[in-house]
């Protein structure tokens, strides 16, 4: 008796590990980017909480009605169960009735002085200017 040959025929070992090897290093690319992402997410909320913590700032002076005196001042604060430390650079403008403030948020435990997480600059008018 004889069985007629079948025109389908299945993968070779060799097919079936480069197709491995393909899914391999796109579920590594995968999980390298979620791993990107996750870490970006830290980053975000933190730069969110500290440019909450500056205009936060300025927004207090502008509801006290402060009128500032020209110079810098800093402190800390805490936001979403973070610390920062500010610092607000005051200056004058051509204007005599208005105040330009610079306010800088650093982490705070931040090693370099030049790294601000969040930088909002405004102004305040001079109560009863």
């Amino acid at each position: 008796m004889k069985f007629p040959l079948s025109s389908a025929r299945g993968f070779t070992l060799l097919e079936v590990m480069v197709a491995l090897a393909i899914l391999a290093l796109a579920l590594m690319a995968a999980l390298r980017a979620g791993a990107v992402a996750t870490q970006n997410t830290g980053e975000i909320r933190q730069r969110q909480l500290a440019d909450w913590v500056a205009l936060d700032r300025l927004e207090e002076h502008r509801a006290r009605r402060d009128w500032l005196p020209v110079g810098i001042s800093s402190g800390e604060t805490m936001q979403g169960n973070q610390r920062f430390r500010w610092e607000e650079k005051i200056g004058g403008t051509p204007n005599a009735q208005f105040r330009r403030v610079e306010i800088r948020v650093l982490a705070d435990d931040s090693t370099d002085p030049n790294f601000a997480l969040a930088r909002v600059t405004g102004f305040l008018i001079k109560p009863g200017g």
